[in-house]
């Protein structure tokens, strides 16, 4: 079931791990609510003139939840490209279950992780709904990847008999 390629299936755990790794550099105090808006809010109403603060925590808010699920999504997307580069399905040359519930469970976990990790910091909160995010950013993820690599199979198909 495992692939005996090893010279082939390092180069995406090689990226997966250095998502996995900016995922844990983002998860320490250094990238706080707090510590970042110290550099972001002068930021910028340098660029931008002045900005209610009220407004820019706002702001900075949706902008950390939207990195969440960006983040989440991409190291899904690095995971399925890992599991699929180890685990050779002979059935299945382009997609499969088992290397999507892989990269999804995969995905929760780290996530779980991250928000038990940030529990233990004084300026970071491990919050449920912050993993709850980030697994549904893996879930969708592997959703697009299903339709992705589905549309492709349709059109190269397509042009193959055409």
């Amino acid at each position: 079931m495992l692939t005996g390629s090893p010279r082939e299936a390092w180069k995406p755990w090689l990226a997966a791990g250095l998502w996995l790794t900016l995922i844990a550099i983002e998860s320490t105090e250094l990238f706080s609510s707090t510590n970042t808006s110290r550099f972001l809010y002068p930021l910028v109403t340098y660029l931008f003139g002045h900005i209610d603060p009220t407004k820019f925590f706002y702001w900075q808010g949706i902008g950390r939840k939207v990195g969440h699920v960006v983040g989440y999504g991409i190291l899904s997307i690095l995971l399925f490209r890992a599991w699929k580069a180890t685990i050779i399905v002979p059935s299945a040359s382009r997609w499969c279950w088992r290397w999507a519930q892989l990269a999804f469970f995969m995905t929760a976990l780290v996530a779980s992780l991250d928000e038990w990790h940030q529990s233990f910091l004084p300026s970071r909160t491990g919050a449920v709904h912050d993993v709850l995010l980030d697994s549904a950013a893996g879930l969708a993820a592997q959703i697009l990847i299903y339709f992705w690599i589905r549309d492709r199979s349709g059109q190269e198909s397509d042009s193959v008999a055409g």
